[in-house]
């Protein structure tokens, strides 16, 4: 149930993050860097408030390592449909070779 709950934290809060890294890039184009920066810090703080307590509580029966290679995962599994249909990008060869590679890493880190 722990990892469960670490896992749809970890969902969540990267939905933010990807909109705070990336979802800004076309809307704040023409702005300031600042106010760009300040509109993904209001952002991030929603992100932290799920990736915190969901890496404490994944801290609790995952190792630092499998936690981190965990994250990573979600990370480009969030950011590939964010990639596909917000940013428009076109889906290539690269995503499942890249896609195996992050596999591969979830394998080994939880392997034995």
């Amino acid at each position: 149930m722990k990892v469960l709950l670490t896992v749809l934290g970890l969902i969540c809060s990267n939905t933010f993050m990807t909109f705070a890294w990336y979802g800004l890039l076309g809307p704040m184009k023409n702005k300031a860097w600042i106010l760009a920066v300040l509109a993904s810090w209001g952002i991030a703080f929603f992100e932290y408030m799920l990736m915190v307590p969901a890496n404490r509580l994944g801290s609790t029966v995952l190792s630092l390592p499998q936690l981190k290679i965990m994250q990573e995962a979600i990370s480009l599994s969030v950011f590939v449909p964010f990639a596909i249909f917000v940013a428009k990008e076109h889906l290539g060869w690269n995503y499942l070779w890249a896609g195996l590679c992050i596999t591969g890493a979830v394998y080994f880190i939880f392997k034995g």
